[in-house]
Order: C-alpha cells, then sequence, then structure tokens
C-alpha cells in the first residue's frame, strides 16, 4: 500500500449540504445551500473521471506536440436499480479542437489514460463498463 495518503474534510453546513474540502483549501459544495445547486457526490465521481482523464490526455497530447487548443471530457452514466446505486455504465466523450490533429494520437492518449494513468478509472471498472468516444474539432468550431 503506498504511503501518499490523501486528506479531507466535508462540513456539514445544515439541510442536506456541505462543503467539502482538501489539504490545500480547495473547496466544493455538495448538495443545496442557501438556494444555490452544489454538485451531488456521485456526480463528483463523475467529474473526478473526467478532470483524471482529461489531465492525463492533456499531459500526453503535449509531449507528442499535438496542436491543440481546447479539450472537454463528457460523461453520463447510468446507476444500478438497487442500493448501494454504484454506476454501471460509463460513456465519455473527448471533444478536443485544434489544428492538424491526428486520430492516431488522440487514440493512444486516451487508451494511455484510461488503461494506465488515471487512477479513478481504474477503480470505477470495478463496478462499471467504461465506453469512450472522442471528436476532433477545428479549433472555434461550435459543438452540433
Amino acid at each position: 500500500m503506498g504511503s501518499d495518503r490523501t486528506e479531507i474534510t466535508a462540513t456539514w453546513q445544515g439541510e442536506m449540504a456541505f462543503i467539502g474540502e482538501n489539504e490545500a483549501g480547495g473547496k466544493t459544495q455538495m448538495g443545496l445551500l442557501n438556494g444555490q445547486p452544489g454538485i451531488q457526490p456521485m456526480a463528483l465521481v463523475l467529474v473526478a473521471l473526467a478532470g483524471c482523464t482529461g489531465v492525463d490526455v492533456v499531459s500526453i497530447l503535449k509531449k507528442k506536440r499535438v496542436n491543440f487548443s481546447d479539450i472537454k471530457v463528457e460523461v453520463s452514466a447510468a446507476r444500478a436499480d438497487t442500493h448501494p446505486k454504484v454506476y454501471t455504465d460509463i460513456q465519455m466523450t473527448y471533444l478536443i479542437w485544434g489544428e492538424g490533429i491526428k486520430a492516431k494520437d488522440v487514440e493512444q492518449a486516451i487508451e494511455l489514460s484510461e488503461g494506465k494513468y488515471c487512477s479513478v478509472s481504474a477503480m470505477l471498472k470495478a463496478t462499471a463498463e467504461i465506453h469512450t468516444d472522442y471528436r476532433i474539432l477545428a479549433s472555434g468550431e461550435p459543438v452540433d
């Protein structure tokens, strides 16, 4: 087992709201607080997945000197019908904007992230099938 430990706190704010905070002071709101919606805990798992693999893909594409201007990771997921209602099916779509981007580079970056580097993906694979696709768009091109 690794020696690095992550420590967070989740502090109740009243009703069904908590503020999560990491050691560095980063915060996230879970639940409705003062009329403002936060992100629900299970949705935060999907945010973590998108962020984890997104950082990997950015890093790998930069090392390959791929000329991209923006990346967005969209995630949708289905949950089990019975408790604990874990995710069972996850669809990820990578949207990558830039010029002269080769599909092979994108595919390799995604494969390396999901298969080797992204720890969130590795954990979710225990309960969910993860399906991936991607779209390469010209810089500034809108998503239809």
